[in-house]
C-alpha cells in the first residue's frame, strides 16, 4: 500500500509539466485530487468494512481489499488519460480498509507482551513501501515503475493467500478446530498442546457476555430493553456503553492527530515539497532519506511501545513534534540557518511524529473496543480519519501556494500540542494489559 499511496509523489511534477506522459497536463485541482481521491473512496467503503470483516473473516477481507490495488495498477499501466488515472487513484482508496483489518487481525492472536509491537508493524511496512516508491520514482522511468508496482501487488496477493484466519474470529463463528490449528501455527505448537487449550479458553472468556459488560447499570438497561437472552447489535452496544463511547472519543482524537500533525500529507507530496524546502539537495535523495528515517524510527517505536508504553510515547512524541514543526516552519519561512539545517529538522520532525501519532493510534484502536463492537467502532474512527485525510490532502497544496510551507508547519505544531494536552488527561495506558483490564481503566475514566 505504501507504494501506491505515495506514487503521486513521484508523478506530480511529471503530470504537471509539458513533458507529461498523459494525454494532457493536469490542472492544479487535478493535482490536488491525485493525492486526495483515495480518501474519498475510503470514506465511501469504510461503513461497509465491519460487515465485510464479520462476514468474510479477516483473511478474505485482506484479499478482497487488496484486489482493488491490483485493479488500480492495471489501469495505471494501461491508460494515459488524465480522468482515467484519477479514477485509478479513486479505486486505490478502496484498499485503505486494510488499515482497519491489520490491527484487528494482529490484536486477536498476539500475546499481550508483544501486542503493541506487532500492531505497529503495519506502519513500518508502509514505510518500506514508501521507500520503494521513492526509489522507483528516482531510478525508473514512468512505465517500468508502474510495471514493478503491479508485479509487487500480485506477489502480495499470493503471500496473503498463505496466512491463517484469526483464531478469535474462527471461535466466534463456532469453528473451534480451525481456531486451534491457527493458534498452533502462530505459536509453533502442536494442536493438542496445553498452551493451545489455554489460549482457546482465554478467547472464550473474551467472547463471554459477562466480560463485555462495562457496568451493572448498563447491563440492567440493556437487559430490560432487549432481554438477557437476546443478542445485542453493535449499535446497541455503542449507544448504551459509556466505556465504548469513551474509547471511541479517544480513538477519534488520536486519528485526528495522525492526520493533522502532518507527516502523512508530506509523504504523499514528498518530492515537490523537498524541492521547495531543500532546493540545493536532490529531491529523490531527500525523499529516500526521509523514508529510511521513517522506517528506522518506526522500528524503534515498535520496540519502545511495549517497553515505555503507549501514553508516554504519544504525549512526549506530540510535544516534540510540535516543537520540531515550530523550528522547521521558522527556518523555512525566515531562512535563519543553512539548508542542511532544514534537512536535519525535517528528519527530526519525521522521527518525533513516528514515535507518537505515527504509531500509537494504530495500536490503541484495536485494544480499547470489546469484540462485539470492535468492527463498528473501528469503522467509525477510521471513517473520521479518512475524512480528515481528504481535507488535509486537498487543501495542502493551495495552503502552501497561498501562505508558504512555513505557515503550514505552524498549523501542524498547533495540532501536535493540542493532541498532547488531550492525551495527558484522557488517554489510558494499555501496555501489557488484558482486555478486561483495559475496559476497567476506561470505565474508571468515564465515571
Amino acid at each position: 500500500m505504501g507504494i501506491l499511496y505515495t506514487w503521486p509523489s513521484s508523478t506530480l511534477i511529471l503530470f504537471s509539466s509539458p513533458n507529461t506522459t498523459l494525454n494532457r497536463v493536469m490542472t492544479e485541482t487535478e493535482i490536488s485530487l491525485l493525492g486526495s481521491l483515495p480518501s474519498i473512496s475510503a470514506i465511501i467503503v469504510t461503513p461497509f468494512v465491519g460487515i465485510i470483516i464479520d462476514s468474510l473473516g479477516r483473511k478474505w477481507s485482506f484479499i478482497v481489499f487488496s484486489l482493488t490495488q491490483l485493479v488500480s495498477w492495471v489501469i495505471i499501466t494501461t491508460c494515459t488519460i488524465v480522468e482515467v488515472i484519477l479514477f485509478a487513484m479513486f479505486v486505490s482508496g478502496l484498499s485503505s480498509s486494510v488499515f482497519i483489518v491489520v490491527p484487528i487481525y494482529a490484536s486477536e492472536f498476539c500475546e499481550n507482551s508483544i501486542r503493541g509491537s506487532m500492531m505497529s508493524a503495519s506502519m513500518i511496512f508502509y514505510g518500506i513501501g514508501m521507500l520503494v516508491s521513492y526509489l522507483m520514482g528516482g531510478i525508473l522511468d514512468y512505465k517500468p515503475m508502474n510495471n514493478v508496482g503491479l508485479s509487487l501487488t500480485v506477489l502480495g496477493l499470493v503471500l496473503l493467500s498463505t496466512i491463517k484466519e484469526s483464531p478469535l474470529y474462527l471461535l466466534k463463528i463456532g469453528r473451534e478446530q480451525e481456531a486451534a490449528k491457527s493458534i498452533a501455527f502462530y505459536r509453533s505448537l502442536k494442536i493438542t498442546s496445553k498452551e493451545v487449550e489455554e489460549e482457546i479458553e482465554k478467547i472464550r472468556r473474551i467472547l463471554s457476555p459477562e466480560i463485555v459488560e462495562t457496568s451493572i447499570e448498563e447491563q440492567l438497561e440493556l437487559n430490560v430493553q432487549e432481554g438477557s437472552s437476546t443478542k445485542r447489535s453493535q449499535w446497541q452496544y455503542l449507544r448504551k456503553s459509556h466505556v465504548t463511547q469513551r474509547g471511541l472519543l479517544v480513538c477519534i482524537v488520536l486519528y485526528t492527530a495522525l492526520v493533522f500533525q502532518g507527516l502523512m500529507v508530506l509523504q504523499v507530496y514528498a518530492k515537490p515539497l523537498f524541492q521547495k524546502a531543500l532546493p540545493s539537495m536532490s529531491s529523490t535523495v531527500a525523499s529516500v532519506l526521509f523514508a529510511l528515517v521513517s522506517i528506522v524510527a518506526g522500528l524503534v517505536a515498535a520496540y519502545l511501545i511495549d517497553i515505555i508504553g503507549r501514553r508516554p510515547l504519544m504525549i512526549y512524541g506530540s510535544i516534540a513534534t510540535g516543537l520540531s514543526c515550530v523550528i522547521l516552519g521558522s527556518q523555512i519561512q525566515l531562512n535563519w540557518g543553512p539548508n542542511w539545517l532544514t534537512a536535519i529538522f525535517m528528519y527530526l520532525y519525521c522521527i518525533t511524529y513516528t514515535f507518537g501519532a505515527g504509531t500509537v493510534p494504530f495500536v490503541i484502536v484495536p485494544e480499547v473496543f470489546m469484540p462485539e463492537v470492535k468492527s463498528l467502532a473501528s469503522m467509525i474512527a477510521m471513517e473520521w480519519a479518512f475524512a480528515c485525510m481528504f481535507v488535509a490532502l486537498f487543501i495542502f497544496n493551495p495552503l502552501v501556494n497561498s501562505f508558504g510551507l512555513g505557515v503550514v508547519f505552524y498549523i501542524f505544531a498547533i495540532s501536535s500540542l493540542l493532541s498532547a494536552t488531550f492525551c495527558f488527561y484522557y488517554l489510558p495506558e494499555t501496555k501489557g494489559l488484558a482486555f478486561d483490564e483495559i475496559q476497567e481503566r476506561l470505565k474508571r475514566q468515564s465515571q
